[in-house]
């Protein structure tokens, strides 16, 4: 009996598993006609990622659509596909009900975000022309944004090259064409809508509202001039926190780390007169930088420039899509340094790779007794960096400085002893160090200049020396910067030329572009790291670099405008 009773209860332990285990089965292959078993086991984020590169690039342009827009002025929106054999395919998405709950904004986002994994995990992307961001306002108005061509599809897809030269008129579309489609698509879209009920107001769509990026490539004006024009304030800045930027800003440059108090230095951008600015988007500049390398060569002004650049890119976010690619340009930490010659990333989505190299004066610098660490190094006034001859070939853009390193005491502290044709300087004229920084920009551009022909797609900037704003003394005298207030100086720019005439002088005539930024930046004396520090520093001010978020951001602009 005992055997029994315990077989009995063996026996309904096994049909009470088998019983659940059928539940979890037909639970599980109900959707088996539209997902992989697999597949039906994952989150949405997960269960759509087979083009998983695709879809987070789709992914990254959807959110940053949606956090510019007030999403509780819109009705519905709508996922709009135009194939390539000119048919369209939509989906309806959620109402704004969901949207005015009490959820936070990533809250929202991230149900927006499953619902366009799910809508795009069904189709074969490859067939698609183009693809629209459609929102339909509650007045009955739409609102579009023209997200990507199929050509960044197809690349992300098969990993091949970009092809630069490809027409705006993909598939036979011109832009006008497409501008038709999407007409007919919101006429139609709203006519059945209409049709559905009767309370709902009639679409129409509103051309105005496009936001597509090809804005951003149209021609400047012939009397654009990025360097004239005034600072104006702007709630919307900065482009990136100061406090979230860690992965690439250095905390001796995050003010926001600092003692400061006071950011409104923080919360202005640069209008320039007579030219189209349009407001920096990471994602639509990482797809124009596709398959492209941007270098910044320079001292540590190029260097805030170049930190600038990826805060700005990234977002001031921590991406897990960046590789380390130093190696493949040499720039390794040598025994016993601080740090290496430069850094070198890759945001390996777009394969869009950004670098920084130290070169303070542009010249080449060579030690004169090699085994000895000691020596004195020989600064060739007349021959660029080695590292620009050796890997200037892979350069797209290519953003150059010089200035602040022309001194008697760097020149003393770093050893260095000038040289020309070869051998030590004689000219006499080279004692005044100004002479010489004159001699070297103008050897450089010219040889800068003479390279861009072999190198026809490199586009090279010289950008104009950022200003000092020391009062009272110098960096070692006593020398402050304490101003908080911004544009005590004003706040515009009217004068045609460049302050830095050296500069202006050097690039005029040949290929090689001015970034001027001297000018602007001299109006800013109050975003200065000044006295703040992580670890502060009795009596000494640092009046010549400039707190991140902050000045560097617009030069960036600037530069973005004119690539």
């Amino acid at each position: 009996m005992m055997k029994g009773c315990k077989f009995n209860i063996l026996k309904g332990i096994h049909v009470s598993i088998a019983l659940l285990t059928l539940c979890f089965l037909v639970i599980m292959l109900s959707p088996w006609k539209n997902n992989p078993f697999l597949t039906t086991l994952l989150f949405a984020q997960q269960r759509f990622r087979q083009p998983s590169s695709v879809l987070n690039v789709f992914h990254e342009e959807w959110l940053g659509s949606l956090a510019g827009m007030n999403i509780k002025t819109v009705n519905y929106c709508w996922l709009l596909f135009e194939k390539k054999n000119g048919t369209s395919r939509h989906k309806k998405m959620s109402k704004a009900d969901c949207w005015d709950g009490e959820n936070c904004m990533m809250d929202v986002l991230n149900v927006f975000h499953e619902e366009w994994l799910s809508s795009l995990a069904g189709m074969n992307i490859k067939t698609i022309n183009y693809f629209w961001l459609l929102f339909e306002k509650k007045n009955g108005t739409f609102r579009h944004m023209k997200i990507c061509k199929a050509d960044c599809w197809d690349d992300l897809l098969v990993d091949a090259p970009n092809n630069s030269s490809i027409s705006r008129s993909r598939g036979g579309h011109t832009e006008e064409a497409n501008k038709s489609f999407l007409k007919k698509e919101t006429t139609r879209m709203g006519e059945h809508h209409n049709s559905s009920s009767s309370t709902e107001p009639v679409t129409t769509f509103s051309s105005e509202d496009n936001d597509s990026d090809e804005e951003e490539l149209s021609p400047q004006n012939a009397d654009c001039n990025f360097a004239k024009g005034r600072w104006v304030a702007d709630s919307k800045r900065p482009l990136y926190s100061g406090f979230g930027c860690k992965q690439w800003l250095s905390v001796m440059w995050a003010c926001r780390l600092t003692q400061r108090t006071d950011f409104t230095f923080e919360g202005y951008r640069w209008q320039p007169k007579n030219c189209k600015m349009k407001k920096f988007n990471r994602f639509s500049f990482l797809r124009r930088m596709r398959n492209k390398t941007i270098a910044f060569v320079g001292d540590s002004l190029g260097r805030q420039q170049f930190q600038s650049m990826m805060c700005m890119v990234s977002g001031g976010e921590h991406i897990i899509y960046v590789e380390d690619a130093a190696r493949e340009y040499g720039l390794v930490k040598p025994r016993g340094a601080k740090r290496p010659d430069g850094w070198v990333y890759r945001f390996t989505k777009t394969n869009t790779t950004i670098l920084y190299y130290w070169s303070a004066s542009l010249s080449d610098l060579v030690p004169i007794n090699s085994t000895d660490k000691a020596s004195d190094v020989a600064m060739h006034l007349d021959r660029p960096p080695a590292f620009l001859r050796r890997y200037l070939h892979r350069f797209d853009v290519l953003v150059l400085n010089t200035g602040h390193h022309w001194n008697r005491g760097k020149f003393e502290g770093n050893r260095w002893v000038m040289h020309v044709n070869g051998k030590p300087n004689e000219n006499k004229e080279f004692e005044d160090i100004r002479n010489a920084k004159n001699f070297t920009v103008h050897s450089f551009v010219r040889w800068l200049d003479s390279q861009l022909t072999s190198h026809p797609r490199l586009k090279a900037f010289f950008r104009t020396i950022s200003p000092r704003h020391y009062r009272n003394g110098d960096w070692n005298t006593g020398g402050t910067c304490n101003n908080t207030i911004p544009l005590t100086n004003g706040s515009e720019v009217l004068q045609d030329g460049s302050n830095d005439k050296v500069v202006e002088s050097a690039v005029r005539g040949t290929k090689v572009k001015l970034l001027d930024i001297t000018a602007i930046s001299e109006l800013r004396d109050e975003a200065h790291m000044s006295g703040y520090s992580i670890r502060p520093t009795q009596s000494v001010n640092d009046c010549l670099h400039w707190c991140l978020p902050g000045v560097p951001d617009t030069w960036n602009e600037i530069l973005i405008a004119q690539i």
